[in-house]
């Protein structure tokens, strides 16, 4: 029958989504369907597609596999389309079975067949599509076309929405979510974006609404990120099961429950048709544009399945876009007019003018913002494992041009401000260097490698850390030992290494080695290349501090293990260089 397996579990990446000019969404769908689908154009001029007629004892069987919130309208229009006929000589009798749409883009990805088949599958974005065919050997998805859409806001309960001056006050995505999260004055959540299609789409849409409000985006957006990942859901479906139970104190103060979340319109409709006019949802539509869901419909291994098979899918999806299916659609809280939603969808939302619903959706993330948002998302969440080597030469000791601060006092501020940005969770470390430090080491271990949140006597690890840093002063006539510590930091960094975690190794230096009985460059080059594991990367940050420092040196360094070198002229920019070059990381891995 040509079917393949449909994960046990429900819950929530293939084509980028393309704007639409459509009005009704599944009109050129129709017309692609009928060229794409071989013999199956032959059988629609024929109009052995239409419904109408007697079954003469003939059924067709169609299952589809379909996201959790469009299955219920999808098996409504397979109610519909059993009572009636598929061919002048059989019926249609359509399966709709819910499944999240990334478990079962992982399975095709891996070509997996079994129990629970379809022969079509309606994922939320068409982001999931080309997940599923990114395995070498990959199920064969074929995406027809699009039935319906639904764009992603913030909806909020409304106490929350008020207080942001909602509906009239209109904000881009960077300033909604920056409002939101102002001093933790309103809880947001979010489903996984490695889960979700709204989830990434919409940390996609922040990172680059972020971008344009001025150079420090890239840091405001993983500072977001690192905010709403303590606030995420594994799945679309629980989200709403973390909003207040109602308007009471004890609810609305209970720290574990969200005040807003990142919702598409469908799912803000869904939740409002039964949560009652007082307890209801507000929806924001931020004025810099609203990603959507797209829903595709697509033929699963398309080639093994029968003509009738083929037939039937294709009839169904084209029945969606038939006035009867529209309405179904409409029912549920669909838009099937991309260029005139329904003023009452929108209020069923929690929608009102003057915010911008009707406006057009943002232009679709291309392949590489998606993969840079997947990176950074996934360092962010990860705790880390990091170990910060820093040069305690006497050249620390010397002025930043424009401060009355030496290279040593403004980089202990900018480190002690990136430590802040780390959870109990992540593991971090410190060591300083310059020549002949310790014996005859250029390097000494301050603070070792260990959990933030660990207390060991008096105070944490935290808190060891923050006196370690205020402490470090420059060695008087120390020179920058910068080959063997690196050296040496690494493999410590690599013998250590944690599963499961995002290790990395930063080293900041304001000079170029001046150790002359130390390793070579080029020795070390080789080493670290020996000691680099693409299975276990462990990747070098290396920042180059001030006018003395080799910015050749430290990119030729870092890049033998696939990190990556920075030069800076102000100490002060180190904590927005490590937070970069982590999401860089990220996007690469």
């Amino acid at each position: 029958m040509g079917r393949h397996s449909l994960p046990d579990e429900y819950g929530t990446d293939a084509v980028a989504p393309r704007r639409r000019t459509r009005g009704r969404t599944v009109a050129i769908a129709t017309a692609l369907v009928l060229v794409v689908a071989g013999g199956t154009a032959l059988a629609a001029r024929s109009g052995l597609l239409s419904f109408g007629g007697t079954c003469d004892g003939k059924t067709v069987h169609l299952d589809i596999a379909a996201s959790p919130d469009i299955a219920p309208a999808l098996r409504d229009a397979a109610d519909l389309a059993r009572k009636n006929h598929l061919t002048s000589d059989a019926c249609l009798d359509t399966r709709v079975q819910a499944g999240d749409s990334y478990k079962i883009a992982d399975a095709l990805r891996k070509g997996r067949k079994g129990t629970g088949d379809y022969e079509a599958w309606v994922p939320d974005s068409s982001l999931w599509i080309q997940r599923a065919g990114l395995g070498g050997n990959a199920t064969p998805v074929t995406a027809m076309g699009n039935i319906a859409s639904s764009p992603i806001g913030i909806s909020m309960v409304p106490s929350a929405a008020k207080s942001l001056g909602w509906p009239a006050k209109k904000y881009t995505w960077a300033q909604l979510t920056g409002a939101a999260m102002e001093g933790d004055k309103l809880r947001l959540g979010t489903a996984d974006p490695a889960r979700s299609a709204t989830g990434l789409l919409a940390l996609t849409q922040l990172g680059a609404s972020t971008k344009k409000s001025g150079p420090e985006g890239d840091t405001q957006a993983a500072a977001m990120a690192k905010a709403l990942s303590q606030r995420t859901t594994d799945s679309d479906g629980r989200l709403t099961d973390t909003l207040a139970r109602d308007a009471s104190g004890t609810e609305q103060g209970n720290p574990r429950r969200n005040q807003a979340l990142i919702l598409s319109e469908q799912s803000s409709y869904r939740y409002n048709a039964t949560a009652g006019d007082k307890d209801g949802l507000e929806l924001f539509y931020p004025k810099d544009g609203s990603p959507q869901l797209d829903y595709p419909f697509a033929l699963v291994d398309e080639g093994v399945q029968s003509t009738d098979e083929r037939r039937a899918a294709i009839r169904f999806m084209t029945l969606l876009g038939e006035d009867a299916g529209v309405r179904i659609l409409d029912k549920h809280g669909f838009r099937t007019d991309d260029e005139e939603p329904s003023d009452a969808l929108v209020a069923g939302a929690g929608g009102r003018s003057p915010q911008p619903y009707a406006a057009p959706e943002s232009d679709p993330p291309t392949d590489k913002e998606l993969q840079e948002t997947l990176g950074m998302w996934t360092i962010t969440v990860q705790s880390a494992r990091i170990t910060v080597v820093v040069d305690a030469s006497a050249s620390m000791a010397n002025y930043v041009p424009g401060r009355d601060q030496s290279r040593m006092e403004v980089t202990k501020a900018s480190m002690l401000q990136a430590l802040a940005t780390f959870t109990p969770e992540d593991e971090i470390g410190l060591w300083e260097f310059a020549t002949l430090l310790d014996g005859n080491r250029d390097y000494r271990k301050l603070v070792p490698t260990e959990r933030l949140g660990d207390r060991k006597g008096g105070g944490t690890q935290r808190d060891k850390l923050s006196e370690a840093f205020s402490g470090l002063q420059p060695v008087p006539g120390g020179a920058t030992g910068l080959y063997d510590t690196t050296l040496a930091a690494y493999e410590e960094a690599t013998s250590s290494y944690r599963n499961g975690k995002f290790n990395a190794l930063v080293v900041v230096t304001d000079g170029a080695n001046q150790d002359p009985g130390s390793i070579s460059r080029s020795s070390l080059v080789s080493r670290l290349q020996s000691l680099a594991d693409p299975q276990h990367p462990v990747p070098l940050i290396a920042i180059a501090v001030g006018p003395d420092a080799d910015k050749d040196e430290v990119e030729q360094i870092a890049g033998a293990t696939g990190g990556s070198g920075h030069q800076v002229s102000d100490p002060a920019e180190i904590h927005a260089v490590i937070l970069k070059a982590i999401v860089e990381a990220g996007a690469k891995g």
